[in-house]
């Protein structure tokens, strides 16, 4: 499973004015769907991410496609979840199918404040009946002297999945990320041993920000009353300032896992 797209490289330049700060999230949106499944949640969702105000936004378990659902569920948006969540505040995104069933889709989204320059879905699956992809985006901030390269993953539930997976990354990242380019790694990892994390952060020379502001990575699941610390956010280049775990309500409602944001700046 592979796409790609590119856009004019003068793209970035339509914008005016220096970036300095970036507010970043990542989110598990449990494909817009309550905890067990019993509400369709996308729109207060959509209104929450509008709340957090992040510039970037690294999305888990995002529906492409769902007939059933749409059938069952009043209010299903007729536009894939991605672009109904961007609409008007995001002018960018990029979407990468990974998980695909009969009537439907589903996988990870990154929305922009920001031109994509350059985007692609690399399948990194470890196992036939557990379906996942990298969203690897190039995205032209303003000011930047070069691009912030952002991936997007959702990891398997099983460590030898993981470790595969993680190796497929490091390959990735190691043959088509410079050295000097500001990067940013983001999504659920499933790693509550903390395994895989060390692996990037030992073999990609990438920072988690919730470890250097806290100490140790954030607990983001379940949403209620976080025990797992499950999904991060990992940069290189990049300063980061301040971190913030979005759990409790209203966001316990939305979804299974919190919501995570960083604020950074080059380094």
């Amino acid at each position: 499973m592979h796409a790609s797209r590119t856009h004019p490289t003068g793209v970035a330049r339509t914008l005016a004015g220096a970036i300095r700060s970036l507010r970043v999230a990542t989110y598990n949106i449990h494909k817009g769907l309550s905890q067990f499944n019993r509400k369709l949640m996308v729109h207060e969702l959509r209104e929450r991410l509008r709340v957090m105000a992040a510039d970037l936004i690294f999305l888990q378990e995002v529906v492409g496609l769902h007939e059933r659902h749409a059938t069952r569920y009043q209010n299903w948006p007729e536009a894939p979840q991605y672009e109904f969540l961007a609409e008007s505040v995001w002018p960018e995104f990029a979407y990468g199918k990974n998980a695909v069933y009969d009537g439907g889709h589903h996988g990870n989204a990154i929305l922009s404040r920001f031109p994509i320059v350059r985007w692609e879905n690399e399948n990194i699956s470890a196992h036939a009946v557990d379906q996942r992809g990298l969203l690897h985006a190039e995205v032209g901030i303003p000011g930047w002297d070069q691009r912030l390269h952002c991936v997007c993953v959702h990891l398997g539930l099983r460590a030898q999945w993981r470790r595969q997976q993680v190796d497929a990354l490091a390959q990735r990242i190691n043959a088509m990320v410079p050295d000097s380019a500001p990067l940013i790694i983001a999504g659920d990892f499933n790693d509550w041993h903390g395994k895989a994390g060390d692996s990037l952060v030992q073999g990609l020379r990438l920072s988690e920000a919730f470890q250097l502001t806290m100490g140790r990575p954030a607990r983001s699941y379940p949403a209620l009353i976080p025990l797992l610390r499950l999904d991060r956010i990992y940069v290189r280049g990049l300063r980061v300032n301040d971190t913030q775990v979005h759990r409790g309500r209203p966001w316990s409602r939305i979804s299974d896992h919190a919501a995570l944001t960083a604020t950074m700046t080059l380094a």
